[in-house]
């Protein structure tokens, strides 16, 4: 069976995510934890989440994908802004308890101007600070498409990061098609050739989930710009393949692409139909 959701507004709690998921024809779904721009998180409600639970076991909904707010740069200059990152993905992973065994993605960070070397130990120390052996969630670095000077452009330097990290069981990574693509990695014509090369580099064992998109670029144009699924620089045979590969098949898919849902529905349908299960 295909895993697959998109991602939807938290603002009605849980069981309303499921609900929506469910009506589309999804299977699981993404969501932000807080107002993508930041801000303070919406307080749980104990008993939405296990209306949500009960929902979920009926259902089969699993592995839904939690993602931090955009403005988090665990790779910052400014010291109180890597405070600031690190307290709210604290906060975030304890919300994320209520229910366990998800997943948690967030972009790794920019550097602003101090070498990708400082940014990626910034990130590794935050991690260190806040993962702890009994949480139930996984936490996991998102590949970028190298706008600026994000890090995260590159398997080695997601891998740079994973090394630095002590408790390396908690942590993954979600694959970004639209991402890897803009950063130069051919998914259309040599996805072996990639998921190769990141199985040498990271391991496919630690590849969690996928941000599955289409993209408005050509090859390795670092500009990040999500297009429909068949509408972009990709386009649908490349995707098809995506969510039929022998290694990827079995991961759950989360379309990010820039569409209401009822645009949702009709690509969960379409790739449903693509899916040799």
């Amino acid at each position: 069976m295909l895993k697959i959701g998109c991602h939807l507004s938290s603002s009605k709690g849980y069981e309303a995510m499921g609900k929506t998921a469910l009506s589309i024809g999804a299977n699981t779904f993404q969501f932000f934890t807080r107002n993508p721009r930041g801000g303070k998180a919406k307080e749980i409600n104990p008993l939405d989440v296990n209306k949500y639970l009960q929902l979920a076991d009926n259902n089969h909904i699993n592995r839904i994908l939690a993602h931090a707010p955009y403005t988090l740069n665990a790779a910052s200059a400014d010291e109180n802004l890597r405070e600031f990152a690190g307290n709210t993905m604290a906060d975030d992973l304890l919300r994320m308890e209520y229910t366990p065994g998800n997943y948690y993605n967030f972009h790794p960070g920019s550097h602003v101007g101090q070498g990708v070397e400082v940014g990626i130990q910034y990130i590794a120390d935050m991690l260190n600070s806040i993962l702890t052996p009994k949480q139930n969630t996984t936490v996991l670095l998102e590949t970028m498409a190298g706008k600026g000077s994000e890090i995260g452009r590159s398997f080695e330097e997601l891998r740079e990061i994973m090394d630095r990290v002590t408790l390396k069981e908690k942590i993954g990574i979600c694959l970004d098609t639209c991402h890897v693509w803009d950063g130069g990695y051919d998914i259309v014509n040599d996805l072996d050739g990639v998921l190769q090369k990141f199985d040498s580099i990271i391991g496919l064992s630690n590849l969690k989930t996928i941000h599955l998109n289409d993209s408005m670029n050509p090859l390795g144009a670092h500009k990040d710009r999500h297009a429909k699924i068949g509408e972009g620089m990709i386009g649908l045979e490349a995707i098809t393949r995506i969510i039929n590969h022998p290694e990827l098949k079995h991961l759950p898919f989360y379309l990010e692409t820039p569409n209401e849902l009822d645009g949702y529905e009709r690509e969960i349908e379409m790739l449903k139909a693509r899916y040799i299960g």
